[in-house]
């Protein structure tokens, strides 16, 4: 089907506007947790809730939307996500009390989990193969500018109106997207069956795996008593989809060594990278007594540094390899992370904000050219698989961040605890930089789908 260059540019359109939706949330709410907190008469350890509680709705809906994008056609699936989006919006501004917040929070995440898992999918099906590497570029840009605007635009809205302002000032950005996604492809149906078992074997996993997590510092023993049901639901979902063409659980995907890879280092990039992210506004607002207009100052400084670097990253990665770019920017965030944890800030918010603009720094060359190894090594008819498990490492990581801040800020003095998450995230940005590197020496032999469901050599 050959379509007009209008209907390529109201697709990108309505995309990019839908991905601007769900990244501008976390910048525009996290600089206004502390004050939510206040609001709402929630103590910092409760209201971290509202954003973890988000992001894991969302990590258990990406894998489903994928599969279920198959069924009902992409086009529908991403425009009826937006529309619920839209709406779990206007009941999170109009939200009495945390306990309504929260709920509202998590059909918001149902309808962002369309929206993250089906949007590169639908960019390659609108503009055709050849504009991957660009529409992956795009979409970082995209990413990184949002998320640069969310914190100050957020501390702007906070000072003349109160939060539920932060929910509603999205709304017409919603309308744009809703209306450009009549311009999106038509996707045939594949006919097969949803798979009602694996998505709710898949959801019940995903939950006992954070559920482990939030536990694994404050309960060790009733985590450990956690982890054998998980490995038996993780090990029942892999083998009811391992003979699958186009599985729920993209485990052929995962026999790819190179996607192996990305997935794993986006986990772990993604949980320093919102540890980090997190911890900063609770340290200069309860911290250092802060207000919302300076901590959004320091805050832009991370995702400005990001959008500065992802517009070049994908030129570099072509040049230098992704890898070795990963290897850098994982350095250079845990480097920026541990500064924030160390570098003394009585005088001045100067080192925070270096730190924040080197994290920025790092994140940015990490996050496209793993991006970019991701998606280009899968096949292009299971794009959507490959975007809703790039969406899950995302949001794994995210939501790994947020449960290791809120213990933190549960367990520790506020003065102290964001430092030490600091010094957790660099860690974890270690870690990915080491899980890239691995890249740089690949190991002889090739991992079918069958060695990696029978535990084989890897």
């Amino acid at each position: 089907m050959i379509r007009t260059r209008a209907q390529k540019r109201l697709s990108v359109m309505a995309v990019l506007s839908a991905m601007a939706l769900v990244v501008l949330d976390a910048g525009l709410f996290n600089v206004a947790l502390p004050t939510v907190g206040a609001s709402l008469d929630a103590a910092p350890g409760q209201v971290i809730l509202v954003v973890s509680g988000y992001q894991a709705v969302l990590l258990i809906g990406l894998l489903p939307s994928a599969h279920l994008a198959g069924r009902l056609g992409h086009r529908r699936l991403f425009a009826g996500g937006l529309a619920l989006y839209g709406a779990a919006s206007i009941a999170c501004a109009f939200a009495p009390s945390l306990a309504v917040l929260v709920a509202a929070r998590a059909v918001q995440g149902l309808g962002g989990a369309t929206i993250m898992a089906l949007g590169i999918a639908l960019l390659r099906l609108a503009l055709g193969p050849d504009f991957l590497g660009k529409a992956i570029g795009w979409n970082a840009l995209t990413v990184a500018l949002c998320s640069a605007a969310g914190p100050i635009v957020g501390a702007l809205i906070l000072s003349v109106a109160p939060w539920p302002w932060l929910f509603l000032a999205k709304l017409p950005l919603c309308a744009v997207a809703l209306l450009a996604t009549r311009a999106l492809p038509e996707t045939p149906k594949d006919g097969q069956p949803i798979d009602v078992v694996g998505i709710a074997l898949h959801a019940a996993t995903i939950s006992m795996v954070l559920a482990v997590a939030g536990l694994a510092i404050a309960h060790p023993a009733t985590a450990a008593l956690l982890v054998g049901p998980v490995i038996a639901l993780g090990i029942g979902l892999v083998q009811r989809h391992g003979t699958h063409e186009a599985p729920l659980w993209p485990v052929d995907l995962l026999a790819l060594r190179p996607f192996r890879v990305a997935v794993l280092a986006s986990i772990f990039c993604f949980t320093g990278q919102s540890a980090g992210l997190l911890a900063l506004p609770f340290y200069l607002q309860l911290a250092l007594d802060q207000g919302p207009m300076n901590a959004g100052l320091v805050m832009t400084c991370w995702p400005l540094t990001v959008a500065l670097t992802s517009s070049i990253a994908n030129r570099l990665a072509e040049r230098f390899g992704s890898a070795p770019l990963c290897v850098v920017g994982g350095l250079a965030l845990a480097s920026g992370l541990m500064l924030s944890a160390l570098w003394p800030t009585a005088a001045s918010l100067a080192p925070l904000s270096i730190g924040a603009a080197l994290s920025g720094l790092g994140f940015g060359l990490f996050q496209v050219p793993n991006n970019r190894t991701l998606f280009l090594s899968v096949p292009p008819h299971r794009s959507a698989a490959a975007g809703g498990m790039q969406g899950s490492a995302r949001l794994i990581g995210q939501t790994l961040g947020a449960l290791f801040i809120g213990l933190l800020l549960a367990g520790i003095p506020a003065a102290i605890a964001p430092r030490i998450g600091f010094a957790l995230a660099s860690l974890f940005a270690l870690v990915a930089a080491l899980t890239s590197a691995s890249e740089l020496f690949p190991v002889r032999g090739k991992l079918t789908c069958s060695r990696f469901l029978k535990g084989g050599p890897q």
